[in-house]
């Protein structure tokens, strides 16, 4: 099934609803293949899709329909999201990122398609839009949005990064790694801003941790390093020591108010470093270094990456939301909610 689907039906408690339903048309490596090869048909596939969503309308009050990235994806298996719209009658909502001209060039070629296939454009939402421009943004973009489109501009949403950054349990998948200790901190959260791949000497380690904790606020870093790098091990599980966190309940995450606790991760990379040693010992961390981090229950990650490798991957990584990270999910209805106009939103698609 769809991720997005699992969230919506488990979250919301959408019992009423099948998974089949939710999600009635996947898309597996070799989909298209397929398609083209006229294994998989245009009628079945919208036949399954019709079916779902009369299903699904029948049991509910409002029927919902997710696209998947602009209005032509999924052309090349006649599915785009602006076929799709016109195949279900349904009205589109554009949404974008921020800004004035690049976000209105975006969704113009949008418009244009939807147009193609005679589906109505009933609103736009700005998304991520940087908070200090929200209501420059509002203005300007709410009266070119009504004046060349004649189409309301729903919500202008400002960035909150905390919704980017992906839990600890999310990286642990991402680099199939493993928490060796410190597990019972997989809900927190990282940012690509926090990641920091350490190669100096374990004092200026130390030195820059300290200073960046207490001239940056710095309280989630993530560190990246290579498994035989023993001095870093040591010098972090004394950093967290001194700044030990008692009970998880006693921080927030983000950090607010005052529960500042500064708590910074370790991913420890076993990749990278072959031909260095003739001895497989010396491509380990020591094992008794391995027991004070059980002891002090330090979050630490353990993968199969080279640092270089391993860092990429986080900084390429997009957080999705799923169901197993019900803090971000709370955090986005809390922040989008106030940001939309859902009465005009209901009166728009009433109409």
């Amino acid at each position: 099934m769809d991720k997005d689907v699992q969230l919506m039906k488990e979250y919301f408690a959408l019992d009423h609803l099948n998974y089949s339903d939710m999600s009635p048309v996947l898309v597996p490596r070799g989909y298209t293949q397929n398609f083209i090869d006229g294994k998989i048909t245009s009628a079945e596939q919208s036949r399954l899709i019709v079916d779902a969503y009369e299903n699904v309308s029948a049991k509910s009050d409002a029927v919902l329909c997710e696209g998947t990235g602009h209005v032509g994806v999924g052309s090349i298996i006649e599915l785009s999201n602006a076929a799709v719209a016109a195949k279900l009658g349904a009205d589109v909502i554009l949404v974008a990122n921020g800004g004035l001209g690049s976000a209105f060039d975006e969704l113009e070629m949008n418009r244009i398609q939807l147009k193609e296939f005679g589906v109505r454009v009933c609103g736009v939402v700005l998304n991520k839009v940087m908070p200090e421009k929200v209501e420059m943004i509002r203005d300007y973009f709410g009266r070119v949005c009504t004046k060349r489109w004649g189409v309301p501009l729903l919500g202008v949403v400002p960035d909150l990064p905390f919704l980017g950054k992906a839990s600890l349990g999310d990286l642990e998948r991402l680099l199939k790694a493993e928490l060796i200790a410190g597990t019972r901190f997989r809900p927190l959260h990282f940012g690509l801003k926090d990641v920091q791949a350490v190669t100096t000497g374990v004092r200026r380690f130390l030195r820059k941790a300290a200073f960046r904790q207490a001239e940056y606020d710095e309280l989630r870093p993530l560190y990246v390093t290579h498994c035989t790098r023993d001095d870093i091990l040591l010098g972090y599980l004394a950093h967290y020591k001194r700044n030990e966190v008692d009970d998880l309940d006693s921080l927030t995450d983000p950090p607010t108010g005052d529960r500042r606790s500064w708590l910074g991760a370790l991913v420890m990379c076993q990749g990278d470093s072959s031909g260095l040693s003739d001895h497989p010992e010396d491509e380990r961390s020591l094992p008794y270094l391995m027991e004070i981090a059980h002891a002090y229950d330090a979050p630490i990650m353990l993968t199969q990456y080279g640092t270089i490798e391993a860092t990429d991957k986080i900084a390429k990584f997009t957080a999705k939301m799923n169901i197993g990270d019900t803090k971000r999910v709370r955090a986005a209805i809390d922040h989008y909610e106030p940001h939309i106009d859902f009465d005009l939103l209901l009166e728009r698609t009433a109409g």
